[in-house]
């Protein structure tokens, strides 16, 4: 059994392909860029087989699918329906799908969910995973203020947030990937406790040892703070401030991204059978990021 990881540099995929590696499950992870992969974080095992492809780009895939059993598809809705036939006519018998809690609380139709439509229209076993917010994210977010000012800027310190540590979610894939019981399944989880934006930025205040201020802002004042960032805030920006819908269209007053319809009161330990890590053993493990 060969399991193809798309996205497998990326926050979750390299950890799904260090997992399986990890078990002695043989993986080919597909990069776009050959020079990443080469310098990709250590802790990749030896043994995991790097494969040149781009999912924008189903017609370079078939030797990267050649002899793949089960497959971690990566969200690219532009060419996901050929990219399961090919997946389909390669052999493949089982999908999961790196998707989103946008799926399941109604806000997202156009990314994640045509991808699962291809993948559930394809016959083959597939399992959806459909995390809510990503813990990970607070690294480009949060990070550059709090190295700078030791200060999160938010515009509803009081919102409920329940963040997912990435490990968690390549935990569920890789269950998903090996595991029988998975497949028909749609699986919607967030963070094991709830915590508004102020009770996250005290976590994080002690577990790095120093005080970290909460500054309210408006939409705008943010939105102003994430352009000049740049990467994953920028891009994001208008997106999660409310200045654009989850299809790209632009709004008159920003609304905000509100996934509270998503706040299922459940973790990953339902496809894991493992308690789920909490936002303070997220913290420890990537403090080192925001000194």
């Amino acid at each position: 059994m060969t399991i193809l990881v798309t996205g497998a540099t990326g926050n979750v995929g390299r950890l799904v392909a260090r997992e399986l590696a990890g078990r002695g499950v043989p993986v080919r992870a597909l990069t776009r860029d050959p020079a990443k992969a080469a310098a990709a974080p250590a802790g990749f095992p030896s043994g995991v087989e790097w494969a040149v492809g781009d999912l924008a780009r189903p017609g370079g895939l078939a030797e990267a699918l050649a002899g793949v059993d089960r497959l971690l598809l990566f969200p690219y809705p532009d060419t996901a329906d050929e990219v399961v036939a090919l997946a389909k006519a390669a052999g493949v018998r089982r999908i999961v799908v790196l998707s989103s809690a946008a799926v399941t609380s109604g806000y997202d139709t156009t990314f994640h969910l045509p991808v699962e439509r291809a993948v559930e229209a394809s016959g083959l076993e597939w399992t959806f995973i459909r995390p809510g917010e990503f813990a990970v994210n607070k690294l480009e977010l949060w990070g550059p203020s709090i190295r700078s000012e030791r200060t999160v800027y938010d515009t509803d310190p009081d919102w409920v947030g329940s963040p997912v540590h990435e490990a968690d979610i390549g935990d569920a894939i890789a269950t998903a990937l090996l595991d029988d019981g998975h497949a028909g399944r749609a699986y919607t989880f967030n963070g094991p406790e709830s915590l508004t934006v102020r009770e996250q930025v005290a976590v994080l205040a002690r577990e790095l040892g120093e005080e970290v201020r909460v500054q309210e802002v408006t939409p705008l004042e943010l939105r102003e703070r994430y352009l000049a960032q740049g990467g994953f805030a920028a891009a994001s920006a208008d997106f999660m401030l409310g200045f654009e819908t989850y299809d790209g269209e632009v709004v008159e007053e920003a609304e905000g991204f509100d996934l509270s319809e998503a706040l299922v009161e459940a973790s990953a330990e339902i496809v894991t059978g493992r308690p789920a890590r909490t936002f303070a053993e997220w913290v420890r493990e990537h403090a080192e990021a925001f000194r």
